[in-house]
């Protein structure tokens, strides 16, 4: 089965950002990461990254049409983009929230999650391993 594996602005960058809070991956090793975590769990996944908005917004659209579960890292999104909330909502397979690190533990602002609420589950603080978490909750959640 196919999971559509979604990551928001400046995840495309990790070679760029902190690596106490980031750890050492660049992206395309995180996107193999995943793909090769997600083959583990029996699925196929496309992973995708973008700074845009929009972009996440028409693969969200995408999935709900073609009835593809997804994982997602908003990023930045997490804390006020109501357009991908209301784009996620839209989802009728699960939906799992990522963050490689853990919001809670790092600025205020960021303890507000506008996706939460919608998602099956969220899973973060556990670096790349919060991707290969998600998959095994979505292979439970599929079941």
């Amino acid at each position: 089965m196919k999971v559509l594996v979604l990551n928001g602005p400046n995840l495309g960058r990790l070679d760029l950002r902190d690596t106490s809070i980031y750890g050492n991956l660049d992206f395309p090793k995180l996107k193999e990461f995943i793909e090769n975590s997600a083959s583990e769990n029996g699925f196929q996944a496309d992973v995708r990254q973008s700074d845009s908005e929009v972009d996440i917004i028409q693969w969200l659209h995408e999935a709900a049409e073609s009835k593809i579960p997804v994982i997602i890292n908003p990023a930045a999104f997490t804390h006020y983009s109501y357009a991908i909330r209301d784009a996620a909502e839209m989802l009728t397979l699960p939906f799992i929230e990522v963050h490689i690190s853990n919001p809670l533990r790092r600025e205020e602002f960021r303890h507000t999650s506008v996706i939460s609420g919608i998602a099956s589950g969220t899973i973060a603080g556990f670096g790349p391993d919060s991707y290969r978490l998600a998959l095994i909750a979505l292979k439970g959640l599929l079941k």
